[in-house]
């Protein structure tokens, strides 16, 4: 596989994990072959440990001594988790954009929602919602909440959603409520509408994981025989 230049190596590592577990070719409990993983991405084993690293961290895989590195539990309980975890920092986030009440930042969040609004049915839509969070995120987010905010989006890879346009405009819903949130100064308005929106996502990938046949319909336990 080509590198892509411009990505760091141990990400291009992370990303390819996720993929593998998303797409139900990794599933809970399965081992993590770092040679193969080595030979698909033309990769050392430096940034393949690196990953593996950032990984157990994150939740998302396990280690045991001489063994190697397993899957962890992935199952709607995990994925609503991740959302639910992502939510609530990010909502800290916004509420300190919220006390802020920067004007500079206020205009380009309204820009960015103008660019959503112009561009309900395309990329476009999921470029500028992205650029709307990091931009609450990295200014208003210290060296550690933008590090667990980062580590929590493991299972939210941006890849992901650009296809799922029948979605956007609830969405832009929530993404709304936190720009008049943050414009009002009302923290807990802001907290709430990210929680909103993390588990309208979280529902999203819960939908299209059991179409995939990536885990069972929702509410149905799967049991190992």
């Amino acid at each position: 596989m080509p590198k892509k230049y411009g990505f760091k190596e141990k990400d291009l590592v992370v990303a390819h994990v996720v993929n593998l577990i998303l797409t139900g070719k990794l599933r809970s409990g399965d081992r993590v072959d770092r040679n193969e993983i080595a030979h698909e991405l033309g990769v050392s084993r430096v940034p393949i440990q690196e990953a593996v690293v950032q990984l157990e961290h994150d939740g998302i895989l396990s280690t045991q001594y001489h063994r190697g590195a397993y899957v962890e539990t992935f199952d709607e309980s995990v994925v609503r988790e991740h959302h639910e975890i992502y939510g609530m920092l990010s909502g800290v986030a916004s509420a300190r954009a919220a006390e802020a009440r920067n004007p500079a930042h206020l205009h380009q969040l309204s820009t960015l929602l103008d660019t959503m609004r112009a561009n309900i049915d395309s990329r476009a839509f999921q470029d500028a919602a992205f650029q709307f969070r990091v931009l609450i995120n990295e200014e208003y987010s210290g060296p550690r909440l933008l590090a667990v905010i980062r580590g929590s989006q493991s299972f939210l890879p941006r890849a992901f959603w650009p296809a799922y346009q029948d979605n956007h405009r609830d969405l832009l819903r929530f993404l709304e409520a936190d720009y008049d949130a943050i414009r009002a100064g009302d923290g807990p308005a802001a907290r709430a509408a990210n929680n909103g929106r993390a588990a309208l996502m979280a529902q999203i990938m819960l939908t299209e994981l059991v179409r995939r046949g990536v885990l069972p319909p929702q509410g149905v336990a799967h049991v190992e025989f």
